[in-house]
């Protein structure tokens, strides 16, 4: 199942390597990813795989909270299907 994964928060060392690190760690592919620099706010939108049979979209929500709390972001991920229903009308 794809998802969409966005990352907010203060910019600072370390964001990309927390955030893919535990991807990693869950078994979730990133397939695409984008990232800017607002100001002092980073930005980052990623789409993911993630295999089911391991970690649940909710679960994979859960360990991130984590990561959110650690590096001070917000960390929010919707299922494809989810986000293109929310954003069709």
């Amino acid at each position: 199942m794809r998802a969409i994964m966005t990352v907010t928060g203060k910019d600072h060392t370390g964001i990309v390597a927390s955030v893919s690190v535990e991807l990693a760690r869950l078994g979730v592919n990133i397939l695409d990813i984008s990232q800017t620099i607002m100001d002092e706010y980073f930005t980052m939108i990623l789409m993911v795989e993630l295999n089911e049979a391991k970690n649940s979209v909710k679960e994979v929500k859960d360990a991130m909270k984590k990561v959110e709390e650690e590096q001070g972001l917000v960390i929010r991920l919707q299922a494809e299907d989810t986000f293109h229903a929310m954003h069709r009308i």
